[in-house]
């Protein structure tokens, strides 16, 4: 493959970066492989910007966020780096800037195994760049996941010159599975992407997969749930349980996006999660009745491909020291929630 610079003058890549035999590779080409997202307008998107626009205006301002985001690719470069543009970073208090804004590295060896993160500065304005040696030149099967909660508009990836790159191989299950949710699918608060639920359950199966978690912005909305309906999944997951406003919005849109899904999908596996929590208020308790109603009302129609988990059972590994404020899971609560739903996914999808 020819490098970005050469195939086009304006793309060329100016870097910082200490090494004189750097050559950079824009993502956007073959034999790059992106997964759980598509390239719009300018912006890596997490589904179409004619999509977002329907469904709210939160969801529109964060479906450019990237999380789920990975690009795939194999190589025996001695170090990999980015350089990497991004319009808007997200910084909040209780959340590390290596998974708001980061980027994170895995060599496949048998299963997807950590590497290393591309730390961003703390005065990150408009994208950085970042580089990851190896102790050796080989072939490695490399995942780069994408930031949580910050939009990308270009990544390029620097190797060695003349090394060797090529395609991955595909995933192992190739149909991906689909989240839906709130901030808690998002990514918040993961110390980095890869510890993200979905990216710990992904690496489990070699499984690909689409994070469609909109912070504080999933309600359940008819307009999401004919999206996801047309989707190829090999499963569908999903909770907004923190996000709907009250009990009776809950009553009102769970159970109709369950059956929107269920009408176009009859033998998709479809698993219903309450919210993540390990010590529940009576209020919680509610919000868990009207999502077992749904469970219930399916497995009564002869539905044989729902399932449920409680949010006690999700955190039952990390308990009361599973988040980083009583809402969001730090990094022990987000493999506390894999850990569940990977014992429910081995019975569906293996």
């Amino acid at each position: 493959m020819s490098n970005i610079s050469d195939i086009d003058s304006n793309f060329k890549v100016e870097t910082n970066l200490n090494e004189n035999d750097i050559r950079f590779y824009d993502v956007k080409q073959p034999p790059f492989q992106i997964c759980g997202l598509i390239y719009e307008s300018g912006k890596f998107r997490r589904f179409p910007e004619n999509v977002a626009q329907t469904v709210s205006e939160g969801v529109y301002g964060l479906h450019c966020n990237t999380a789920g985001g990975r690009v795939r690719f194999t190589t025996d470069s001695p170090y990999i780096a980015i350089h990497t543009k991004m319009p808007h970073i997200g910084k909040m208090p209780h959340f590390a800037l290596t998974g708001s804004a980061g980027f994170d590295l895995y060599v496949f060896d048998q299963t997807e195994r950590y590497k290393a993160t591309f730390v961003p500065p703390f005065n990150i304005q408009d994208g950085y760049e970042s580089i990851v040696n190896f102790s050796s030149s080989e072939m490695r099967e490399i995942t780069i996941n994408f930031p949580l909660y910050s939009e990308v508009s270009e990544l390029y990836i620097g190797l060695k010159e003349n090394a060797t790159l090529c395609k991955a191989k595909p995933y192992e299950i190739e149909k991906p599975i689909v989240y839906y949710g709130s901030s808690i699918t998002q990514g918040g608060c993961a110390s980095r992407p890869g510890n993200s639920y979905e990216s710990i359950i992904s690496r489990s199966f070699n499984a690909d997969y689409i994070n469609l978690g909109f912070s504080g912005n999933a309600k359940g909305e008819i307009e999401i749930a004919e999206y996801i309906k047309q989707l190829d999944m090999s499963a569908f997951v999903y909770d907004y349980d923190h996000n709907a406003p009250s009990v009776e919005h809950l009553k009102d849109t769970h159970e109709r996006m369950f059956r929107i899904i269920r009408n176009a999908n009859p033998d998709l596996p479809i698993v219903l999660l309450s919210r993540p929590k390990y010590s529940l208020t009576a209020d919680d308790k509610q919000r868990f009745e009207v999502i077992k109603a749904t469970y219930d009302n399916a497995k009564a129609t002869g539905d044989e491909n729902v399932y449920l988990i409680d949010g006690v059972t999700l955190m039952s590994f990390a308990k009361d020291d599973s988040t980083v404020d009583n809402v969001h899971p730090n990094d022990l609560g987000f493999y506390s929630m894999a850990k569940a739903i990977t014992d429910v996914l081995k019975k569906i999808i293996v």
